[in-house]
């Protein structure tokens, strides 16, 4: 039970891993609470926890931070307390970020490559980026964050805790590799963690990043098969990861046994980024 006597928070746990963290925390002891935009996700997800009668669900969309005020201040009245907050809760692509256009070009460009020819196709991503699409991915990657992590420093401040945060970022953060507003917000939430780990390491409050690698997790269905495959070729484990594993990397941030750990970034990646 290394999460005993915990009060957690993981966004996004109506499915994948934020799903398997919610379970992973429960089944270790933690009062979880499941917050996901789709309301139905998230009371399935709480059905299926250890001790959910200690456990709650509730819909959040994150970009909204009057929606997340309540949120917390619903966690507040019922606990008084938070001790783990994971920002699972992210998008890789929306209706107009152009990454369906930029994956249709990268096919005919390798087509070419592949025929020794000298390619005519170009990427160009940024070009059919709307200010739409970049600003929802913005929008849940990384304001949502923010507003989920300001409203959870509140109240472990004001409640005494010695608290971890864990933002769940991606490997594209690193190898620039995804949709182009994808990477740059997960980007941004390693520099956001760097800096309140500084920040608040005088308390005891941690924070620290995960970078997975390639997961099986529904955001991974909007990739085309040829893709998957390449990246499965690309991993030194020659395999997906699963998003137990990836509960698993955050049950260790969560817990005592990394009381050394703020302002890390763990990629578990299968191998595919060594440092």
């Amino acid at each position: 039970m290394r999460l005993n006597d915990k009060v957690a928070l993981v966004t996004g746990a109506g499915s994948g891993m934020g799903r398997a963290t919610a379970a992973l925390f429960a089944a270790q002891g933690a009062s979880v609470i499941v917050a996901d935009i789709d309301e139905a996700a998230a009371r399935q997800t709480l059905e299926g926890l250890d001790r959910r009668e200690q456990c709650m669900a509730r819909a959040c969309d994150i970009a909204d931070g009057a929606a997340v005020a309540r949120l917390f201040a619903e966690v507040e009245a019922r606990y008084g307390r938070l001790d783990v907050l994971v920002n699972n809760a992210g998008l890789g692509q929306v209706p107009g970020d152009g990454f369906d256009k930029y994956q249709q070009r990268m096919a005919e460009r390798n087509a070419q490559l592949a025929a020794g020819e000298e390619p005519s196709v170009f990427t160009d991503m940024i070009v059919d980026l709307s200010d739409a699409g970049w600003q929802r991915i913005l929008d849940i990657n990384l304001n949502g964050t923010f507003y989920c992590s300001r409203a959870a420093v509140r109240l472990m401040i004001a409640s005494g805790s010695r608290g971890s945060i864990i933002n769940i970022a991606s490997l594209s953060a690193l190898s620039g590799e995804g949709p182009l507003a994808y990477c740059a917000s997960k980007a941004a939430l390693l520099g956001f963690g760097k800096c309140l780990a500084r920040d608040l390491g005088p308390r005891g409050i941690r924070v620290n990043s995960i970078c997975p690698g390639p997961t099986r997790t529904p955001m991974m269905q909007s990739i085309s098969q040829e893709w998957v495959r390449a990246l499965e070729r690309a991993i030194p484990l020659g395999r997906m990861l699963e998003a137990e594993e990836i509960a698993s990397t955050c049950l260790f941030l969560a817990s005592d046994e990394s009381s050394a750990f703020t302002g890390q970034t763990l990629a578990a990646s299968g191998g595919m980024l060594m440092h």
